[in-house]
C-alpha cells in the first residue's frame, strides 16, 4: 500500500510531516510518497537518520499557502503539493492521499481531479468528536457550506457506511442538527432534510439540538458545512480554554499544585480524550478515492494517525461501499 502524502501542508511543514511519515512507515508498514519540496524533504529525511526504503519523495516547486484562496489557487498552482499529489492518486501511482494544508484547495483539487462517487453530488468533510459514550462523526464541516436537502441525505448514507465498514460499528443511529427536536423546528431546508432522512432505511432518530452533540445521542450528526465549521471551531477553543481555566485554576495555590499532581494521570486521559491528533485526520467523502484533510497545526503525532486513517480506509475499500450504500438506501 503506498499513500500519497503532502509534505508542505501544515503549520509546521515539512519537518513535522516527515517525521509523522516516518513513525507511520515504521509502525504500519507502508510506503510513503512525500510529495513537495525535494531538497528540504531529503535533507530532512538524511537529518532524521532514516535509512529505510519505504519512503520516496516526489519533486513539486509550489505551495498552496493557508491564507490563498482555494479555487484560484488550484488552477494556478499546476504544480503544487496538493495539485500533483492528487494526480498521483488518480494515476494509479498512490492509493490515497493525506495533507494538512489548506483544506479549501484539497477539497476543490480532489473534486476536480478524482471526480465524485458516482451518486453523489457534493463532498463532506467528516470529523470525530469525543463524546460521553465514546466518539460521534460529524459531516459537514466546510466543504459545502450552501448545500441542498439531497446533499445532506448522502452525507448520511456515506457516513454511516464509514462506520459500518471502516470501524465495524452497523446501525448507527443518525441525527439532525436542529434548533429544536420537533419536526416543526427549522427552516424549511431542515424541514426536507429530516423528510428525505425519515424515509431512507438509516438509522435516523430524527432531530437533535446543540446539547446533544457531546453526550452521544447520534452517532453520526448530519449538518450543512457552514453549522459545522462554527461547531467545530467553538468546540476546539472551549477545549484549549477548559484546559487553560483548569491549568490556571489549579497552579493558583500550593494544595491546588498538589492536587495537579494526584490528579496527573487522570488530566493526561481528560487531554487525550480531547486531542485532535489522536483522530489525526478527517476523512473528505464523496471523492472517487481516499482523501484525509489533517489539521493545519497537526503535529508528527497527528500527521502518523492521519496516514493511519487513510491506510484503514483502503483497507476497508470505501469508495465500492459508498457505492453499494447508494443503491440499497
Amino acid at each position: 500500500m503506498k499513500i500519497i502524502v503532502d509534505a508542505m501542508g501544515g503549520d509546521y511543514a515539512p519537518q513535522v510531516v516527515i517525521e509523522g511519515a516516518i513513525a507511520a512507515v515504521k509502525e504500519y508498514g507502508i510506503d510513503v510518497v512525500l510529495v513537495g519540496d525535494e531538497g528540504k524533504i531529503s535533507s530532512l529525511l538524511e537529518k532524521s537518520g532514516y535509512r529505510g526504503k519505504n519512503i520516496s519523495v516526489h519533486s513539486s516547486s509550489e505551495v498552496i499557502e493557508m491564507s490563498e484562496p482555494a479555487a484560484v489557487s488550484v488552477r494556478r498552482k499546476r504544480n503544487s503539493s496538493i495539485v500533483v499529489g492528487l494526480n498521483l492518486v488518480r494515476g494509479g501511482l498512490g492509493d490515497a492521499f493525506f495533507s494538512a494544508g489548506n483544506t479549501g484547495a484539497v477539497v476543490c483539487a480532489a473534486t476536480l481531479s478524482l471526480g465524485l462517487i458516482p451518486g453523489i453530488e457534493r463532498p463532506g468533510i467528516a470529523i470525530f468528536v469525543p463524546t460521553l459514550k465514546g466518539a460521534s462523526l460529524i459531516i459537514d464541516v466546510g466543504a459545502n457550506i450552501d448545500p441542498k436537502p439531497t446533499q445532506l441525505l448522502q452525507y448520511g448514507i456515506m457516513a454511516n457506511a464509514y462506520l459500518r465498514y471502516i470501524l465495524n460499528r452497523p446501525n448507527a443511529t443518525v441525527g439532525l442538527l436542529n434548533v429544536g427536536e420537533e419536526e416543526s423546528k427549522g427552516t424549511g431546508f431542515v424541514k426536507e432534510t429530516h423528510e428525505l432522512l425519515s424515509n431512507s432505511k438509516l438509522n435516523f432518530i430524527g432531530n437533535i439540538e446543540g446539547k446533544d452533540i457531546f453526550s452521544g445521542k447520534s452517532d453520526i450528526i448530519i449538518c450543512d458545512g457552514f453549522v459545522g465549521n462554527v461547531l467545530l471551531k467553538v468546540s476546539e477553543s472551549l477545549a484549549e480554554a477548559m484546559k487553560e481555566f483548569l491549568r490556571r485554576n489549579l497552579m493558583s495555590n500550593p494544595w491546588g499544585k498538589l492536587g495537579l499532581l494526584l490528579l496527573r494521570k487522570s488530566l493526561l486521559q481528560f487531554k487525550k480524550e480531547l486531542d485532535y491528533s489522536e483522530h489525526g485526520g478527517a476523512p473528505l467523502l464523496g471523492v472517487n478515492g481516499m482523501v484525509i484533510i489533517g489539521h493545519g497545526r497537526s503535529n508528527s503525532k497527528a500527521i502518523k494517525n492521519g496516514i493511519r486513517v487513510a491506510k484503514e480506509e483502503v483497507e476497508g475499500r470505501f469508495c465500492d461501499k459508498v457505492t453499494e450504500a447508494l443503491k440499497i438506501i
